[in-house]
This record gives C-alpha cells, sequence and structure tokens, in this order.
C-alpha cells in the first residue's frame, strides 16, 4: 500500500494488484449521516443521489453511458461517517472513471428540478425502509442506546426531513462538507501510485474549495439503558434486537470483540444459531454484530421469529449475552479466529473489497493496518482477551427493539428481561 497527500489536502492511497486486468476506484468524502444538523437530516444520503444528476458538462445520462461503454460498474453508499463513490473498470479506463468521478465530486450542480426529481427517489427509498422490519429494527435499537447523538438516528434521514430539505442547504452542505481534506481517492487493482496521484491532483486540485479543517465530530456521552422500543407492524414475524454500547474502530479491544462477536453469533457454528434454531427450532435467522465509529459503536444481537415464540426468543437472546464470559471455550476461540482468518482472506481476492479496505481505513482516520497484521491481532486473541471484553461490553444495559403484531402497550411483558 502507497499513500501521499496532495497540496490541496487530497489523500490517495493505493494498492498495486498485478495479477489483474481490473482496477476499483473509490472518492471517499469524510462526511456521513453523524455531521447533519437536525435540519439537514438525510442530506449526506441526498446528495449522494444528487451527484449522479450532472455537472456543467455531464448529464445524467452521459455520466452513466460513459462508463456503461467500457463494460465499467459505478455506484455509491452513504453511511454515517463517511460518503463513497466508487466505479470498477479495467486497468486501460481509470484514467476515463477518475475523470468521471472527479467531475461528479468537483462540479455537482445539484440543480433544483434535479433536487425535487430525485427527492421522490429518496423518499421511496425511505417507504422501502419502513415496510422493511428486519431493517428497521436495526434502526430502533440504534436509537434505544445512542440517544439523541446523531449516530442514533436513520442514515437516511426521515419522511419529514427529506421533504423539507431545499435545494439551498442541500448545496451549502455540499460546499461545506465536500472539501479537499476530507477526500480519499483509493484505488486498487492494476495500476501504479504514481498513476493515480497524477490524475488526482489534475482532475480535483482543491475542488475550487479551500480547505478549511475536518467537521467538529462530538463523541457520544450519555446512552440509552433497559430501554424498549416497539413498533407496530402487522406481520407474520417478530424481529427483535438486544443492544449495548459498542467499541470505537481505534479501540485495542476491538479484535476481541471480532471473535466474540464470531462465537456469539457469526456463522452456523456460533451459538445463537445453534441453541435458537438448530436446538429449538424457534428462529430461522440469528446473529450478532458490531458496529464501530471512531468515538462510539454498538453491539446487537438480532432473531426473527413467530410472534407466539417472542418471549421465549427474548429471553434465550439475553441469556447468551448475559452467559458469554463465563461459558466460553477454548474451542470456540479456536474456530473463530480460524473464520475471521479465512473470511478476511477470502474478502480480499477482488479489487473492491480491496479498495473499500484501504479507503475506509484512511478516510476513517483509523490505523493504517495490513493484511498480515489484521491476521496476526486476530490469532493473538487469547481466551481471556475474550472473557475481559464479553464483560466490558455484554455486562452493560441492555436495551430491546421489537418490530411485529405488538403495540407500545406491550412493553411491560418485557420489562423484566431487559432490567
Amino acid at each position: 500500500m502507497e499513500q501521499t497527500t496532495l497540496t490541496s489536502g487530497v489523500t490517495v492511497v493505493t494498492e498495486a494488484l498485478t495479477s489483474v486486468r481490473s482496477v476499483t476506484l473509490g472518492m471517499w468524502i469524510a462526511v456521513g449521516s453523524r455531521d447533519e444538523a437536525p435540519i439537514q437530516a438525510g442530506c449526506s444520503h441526498f446528495l449522494e443521489h444528487l451527484l449522479f444528476k450532472g455537472t456543467r458538462t455531464r448529464s445524467a445520462r452521459d455520466i452513466a453511458e460513459t462508463l456503461d461503454r467500457v463494460g465499467g460498474e459505478l455506484n455509491a453508499f452513504t453511511s454515517k461517517e463517511q460518503t463513497c463513490f466508487h466505479a470498477r473498470v479495467l486497468d486501460r479506463d481509470v484514467p476515463l472513471a477518475l475523470d468521471v468521478l472527479g467531475d461528479m465530486l468537483v462540479d455537482a450542480q445539484n440543480a433544483p428540478l434535479d433536487v425535487e426529481a430525485e427527492r421522490q427517489v429518496v423518499l421511496s427509498e425511505l417507504e422501502i425502509h419502513n415496510d422493511t422490519p428486519d431493517d428497521l429494527v436495526h434502526t430502533d435499537v440504534a436509537a434505544l442506546i445512542l440517544g439523541e447523538h446523531p449516530l442514533g438516528a436513520e442514515t437516511l434521514g426521515s419522511f419529514e426531513s427529506v421533504s423539507a430539505l431545499d435545494r439551498d442547504t442541500i448545496h451549502d452542505y455540499y460546499l461545506s462538507h465536500y472539501r479537499p481534506e476530507d477526500v480519499v481517492v483509493a484505488a486498487a487493482g492494476n495500476v501504479t501510485h504514481e498513476d493515480v496521484v497524477r490524475l488526482a491532483d489534475d482532475l480535483l486540485g482543491d475542488l475550487g474549495r479551500p480547505g478549511t479543517g475536518h467537521s467538529q465530530r462530538h463523541a457520544p456521552t450519555e446512552f440509552g439503558a433497559h430501554n424498549i422500543s416497539i413498533r407496530h407492524r402487522p406481520t407474520e414475524q417478530a424481529h427483535v434486537a438486544f443492544g449495548v454500547v459498542g467499541l470505537s474502530h481505534s479501540d485495542d479491544d476491538r479484535w476481541a470483540l471480532r471473535v466474540l462477536d464470531v462465537v456469539l453469533g457469526g456463522g452456523m457454528s456460533s451459538r445463537l444459531f445453534q441453541h435458537i434454531r438448530e436446538e429449538r427450532g424457534l428462529a430461522y435467522s440469528t446473529y450478532t454484530y458490531a458496529s464501530s465509529f471512531s468515538d462510539g459503536g454498538l453491539f446487537a444481537a438480532y432473531a426473527g421469529t413467530s410472534p407466539a415464540q417472542v418471549d421465549d426468543v427474548v429471553k434465550l437472546l439475553r441469556d447468551e449475552l448475559d452467559n458469554a464470559a463465563d461459558s466460553i471455550t477454548d474451542g470456540e476461540i479456536d474456530r473463530a479466529k480460524g473464520a475471521l482468518a479465512g473470511q478476511t482472506v477470502l474478502a480480499l481476492e477482488d479489487t473492491a473489497s480491496r479498495m473499500a479496505r484501504i479507503g475506509r481505513q484512511v478516510s476513517s482516520g483509523e490505523p493504517v493496518i495490513s493484511v498480515d497484521e489484521a491476521l496476526q491481532r486476530v490469532q493473538d486473541v487469547t481466551l481471556d482477551d475474550v472473557q475481559r471484553v464479553a464483560r466490558r461490553v455484554l455486562g452493560q444495559p441492555k436495551n430491546l427493539a421489537i418490530v411485529g403484531p405488538f403495540t407500545p402497550e406491550e412493553r411491560s411483558r418485557f420489562e423484566d428481561v431487559v432490567a
């Protein structure tokens, strides 16, 4: 991996893979939903859509056809802390792809007519999210844990906030946050670092907006404890998520938490899968996950079950979290470390995964760690480490989110299980 910071403040990071003929490029901007004021809620994601709508020299159709013509792929995503525009092309088409991505980033017009047209698309996306109960439950548990902090808000925004966003608010947000010191150009594949640096310097320059310093972020300081959220949906299945405060992506205990995550809910041999699905037949899907941010995080356990069995599943989830520290074995640790090693290596067999890895690390300010070092960190995790992090994380007050055919008035039936 090679890394260069341009005079403008833009950072370029590359990983050369001479055995392939493709390159995946990413423009990472260190801005996400956590950077939005209440009146801007949903702005980061809205902008992700708008940058595809055109520049002074390219229409939306031009942007799409340019990469389609060479068999390339173009897409984007928004998270709580980052926005990324990415393209995958043949190595010979890197200049073309960078030209398109750079043009979108530097010269987005965010025209009023495009704002109104794309507003309907974003509202449709919110409707899809609202109609997906196994997504909603994760939104709800994050809000319970992180409260009023922006990290606890839905990345898409709300129907009210997206409906209220006007062109000036969105364009001002674009000019304020899409600044050179917050941009990382990442590339992985059959490419040289020098070529990407030269192209990025030519295409991006200072983005026409001199840097003024990174956005000020404030870490969450107040967390939910023993909270219960019930969102009524007339569904045939109940979706349940237990959640606690997690770890930041720079916390030294994150390696042990990754191992704990696999032991509890990662794969068919995990405790949740074996105890809840295989032995009891109470759920089709059950798993755990750890979400880490620059200055905080959350850990959650999920299961989807029939409404009639929700009480049993809620209790089983809680018991698995409560008992983990005292019952994890060396054998489970070894299996989890082997799974993580295999998953890590397999995931890096394509250029997109490698680009995402280096781009995310550099853009988020994470310590830049090689694949070999990451594998060694996992291998070095001991039983004592996992027990310690289980007590540290899972010993905190729990929060419970449920989406299904229940009413908020039924929350009393679950109070004992989260007390």
